[in-house]
């Protein structure tokens, strides 16, 4: 929750430094409007994978507590499905605009406590707390010339900041923004900015895929060099490496790329692989080194998804195999 990289726009608020001495624990922030609170919508955010399972809970009574005290729906991606360019999970907390913030409100409530809240301390703590927002959509909280995330920031006190688009992952159409402040400033915040998004015809079409970020696989030790080719197809009933289990439905599907050849594959810093498992809405997991197809000195190179997205991954791992080869 408390960790962003990358630029940022510079909107900011000037009292993101302050301290603010107030009671443990905050009141919650004004009621939403009469013509707000029977709205349906969503809000997307991310959380490190501690973070998650303190939401989630022993046998998944606490987001079961929480949906239940606020009558929202909260989802998490799995552990290995993440934003791109972060290790951290998604959430999505969707319903009625007053059932969302209640349940966001006891989300941020307990982080606060367990991981920023000090022994004794006389002052509210602060932590971070990143949206996830479809670019097409940050321009309404950014306003003309800035005007409305400025009124945000001067009515909530909290720190505002929209990073800028990353086109280092292609396919990727979100944006983070970052809510600084003590609970009951983010609350505020993240309110203002629901309401705003609430009124957005294109910001509700991000709501049917809450997490369309693609998991990809990768072992932590992998060789580069260009690859010359794609070794035979070994279609499984089962992943190989047990990492996470294929949802209902899914099919897994084995190729082998030499061990040589891999880092073209996986590209500068993953973005190659990152990008086939995006587009191609296939999972993607390349073994580590030393482990090979049998009898053979390829890597494993296991696809997972549906069969459309297998033959689409499939297809464009070759293509780059291909151009390489013509090259060669």
């Amino acid at each position: 929750m408390a960790m962003e990289g990358g630029a940022e726009s510079n909107y900011n608020s000037s009292t993101e430094s302050q301290l603010v001495k107030a009671s443990p624990r905050k009141s919650p922030p004004p009621p939403p409007s009469q013509d707000h609170e029977e709205k349906a919508t969503y809000v997307k955010f991310l959380l490190s994978n501690a973070e998650a399972g303190s939401i989630i809970g022993k046998g998944g009574s606490t987001i079961t507590e929480f949906q239940s005290r606020s009558g929202a729906r909260i989802q998490l991606s799995r552990n290995y499905e993440v934003f791109p360019g972060t290790p951290d999970r998604i959430v999505m907390v969707s319903g009625f605009l007053d059932d969302i913030i209640k349940a966001v409100d006891l989300i941020l409530g307990k982080l606060m406590d367990e991981f920023y809240a000090e022994d004794g301390g006389e002052v509210d703590p602060r932590s971070k707390f990143r949206l996830v927002v479809p670019n097409s959509s940050c321009g309404g909280i950014i306003g003309k010339g800035g005007a409305t995330i400025k009124s945000f920031i001067e009515d909530s006190r909290a720190g505002i900041k929209i990073s800028p688009q990353d086109y280092n992952f292609p396919g990727l159409h979100d944006r983070i923004v970052t809510v600084t402040g003590t609970l009951e400033e983010q609350m505020r915040a993240i309110e203002l900015i629901l309401f705003k998004l609430a009124d957005d015809p294109h910001y509700m079409q991000s709501m049917n895929a809450p997490f369309q970020y693609a998991a990809v696989y990768v072992g932590m030790n992998y060789g580069y060099g260009p690859p010359n080719r794609v070794g035979g197809r070994f279609p499984n009933n089962r992943q190989q490496n047990k990492v996470a289990p294929p949802e209902v439905g899914d099919n897994s599907m084995t190729i082998g790329v030499a061990d040589e050849h891999v880092g073209l594959v996986l590209g500068r810093n993953g973005r190659s692989i990152i990008e086939i498992s995006q587009l191609s809405g296939a999972r993607i997991k390349i073994s580590d080194r030393g482990d090979f197809l049998s009898g053979t000195s390829d890597r494993k190179v296991t696809i997972t998804g549906s069969q459309r997205a297998i033959r689409t991954a499939e297809s464009m791992i070759s293509r780059k195999i291909a151009t390489v080869s013509v090259r060669e």
